[in-house]
């Protein structure tokens, strides 16, 4: 049994059994992935997938097993390399924080500065996605840390803590007819086109809840992945916006005008996540902790290793 072995496991499953892919994602040859599994199952004794002639179709009860601690043996190699890596060198290395447009655009940049200034040394990656590849990168091992208003909540392999919550609010053209209504209501902005984010970004669901629970049926004539497109379309006249509130800056959004909309949608909350079971080295902790003071190393490590196999 070796390592190679243990990757195509792993690599089985992530790839949905296509030995092809598989190949592709550890550069070697499909024969020499096929090669590999024979080899494991002889050496184990019992077959690990399910077949139909030379296709893989799934696990066994022995392969599902087996993948689980693949899993772990995997994450705690990787968990080795990083232990040597901060004892080696603590204040020199790589970051990668998975997040949307709208964190990495208008939560993050006061956080990036002050890491920045006490980590220099640090390469800083902020891969900018969407919630649901967030999840899975961080699964993955391909990010250290997570933060996203969607998806990360309740998902069993990540440690989520809430970071800060925030409001919808509804932006329009400077002279905008709604800029006269003294109180702000869900079936006012629903006699307009509205332009929002896409479905899964940055609360949109509490948005489609709002109108619904109205049993409004409001006009969104454009969707989109962050806040600086749908102000564009906003001041070009093709709808009003609803955006979430930090989005709009008033020294730079000069053509533009917030409405209060906090008392028509829900809170959302913005969440810093990070895998279970993942040796986070010291200068991960720092960054969590200058996003809240209150997410400590030692709170964060307290989540992290505290439901470990």
């Amino acid at each position: 049994m070796n390592f190679q072995q243990l990757r195509i496991v792993r690599e089985t499953v992530r790839q949905n059994f296509n030995l092809t892919e598989v190949a592709n994602a550890l550069h070697t040859s499909q024969s020499g992935v096929s090669k590999h599994i024979k080899d494991l199952e002889d050496e184990m004794g019992v077959e690990l997938y399910v077949r139909k002639g030379k296709r893989l179709l799934g696990l066994t009860q022995p392969g599902e097993e087996l993948a689980q601690i693949v899993e772990r043996i995997l994450r705690d190699t990787q968990n080795i390399k990083k232990l040597g890596e901060q004892f080696a060198n603590s204040r020199k290395g790589n970051l990668t924080i998975a997040t949307t447009h709208t964190q990495a655009r208008y939560a993050l940049p006061g956080v990036v500065t002050a890491f920045k200034r006490e980590f220099p040394d640090v390469t800083l990656i902020l891969q900018e996605t969407s919630p649901s590849h967030i999840v899975e990168m961080l699964v993955e091992g391909a990010a250290d840390i997570g933060i996203a208003t969607e998806a990360l909540q309740d998902v069993p392999e990540l440690a989520a803590f809430p970071y800060y919550s925030w409001h919808h609010g509804v932006v329009v053209p400077a002279g905008h007819p709604l800029e006269a209504a003294k109180l702000l209501t869900l079936e006012a902005i629903a006699d307009y086109p509205i332009i929002t984010y896409h479905q899964g970004f940055t609360g949109r669901g509490r948005v489609d809840r709002a109108f619904a629970a109205k049993s409004l049926e409001p006009d969104i004539v454009m969707a989109a992945l962050d806040a600086d497109v749908i102000k564009a379309y906003v001041e070009l006249g093709l709808g009003i916006g609803i955006i979430a509130s930090m989005a709009f800056e008033s020294n730079r959004d000069t053509r533009l005008r917030r409405l209060d909309a906090s008392h028509l949608f829900e809170i959302n909350v913005s969440r810093i996540a990070v895998r279970r079971g993942s040796y986070l080295r010291g200068y991960a902790y720092r960054f969590v902790e200058l996003c809240s003071a209150d997410l400590t190393e030692a709170a964060v490590k307290a989540e992290i290793e505290g439901d470990r196999d």
